[in-house]
């Protein structure tokens, strides 16, 4: 076997490189945790992102409550009511 064989050359590593990235890209986002309540939501980390489905925000919409800024007392809750995404379930009667 030769040396040569044995070396990857520069453009396939970078095409393999940006294959790697393109995949990455079109990967599913991860998705939120989801709870009933507020009260639920025992702790928060910053940057989490947790929906909260108490019925509080307008049809149509979810309340997201999200750790957006770190204190000396901890991280600080933001909420606001986002769209609801996903497949429409039917609820039971």
């Amino acid at each position: 076997m030769k040396t040569s064989d044995m070396k990857t050359s520069p453009i396939k590593f970078h095409s393999l490189l940006l294959r790697g990235v393109a995949l990455l890209a079109f990967a599913a986002p991860a998705t939120a945790e989801q709870v009933t309540r507020e009260q639920d939501i025992v702790s928060l980390r910053l940057g989490q992102r947790i929906l909260v489905d108490d019925g509080s925000c307008p049809a149509g919409q979810i309340k997201e409550v999200s750790g957006a800024q770190m204190t000396a007392a901890g991280v600080v809750p933001v909420r606001k009511c986002i769209p609801r995404t996903g497949i429409k379930q039917a609820r039971p009667r």
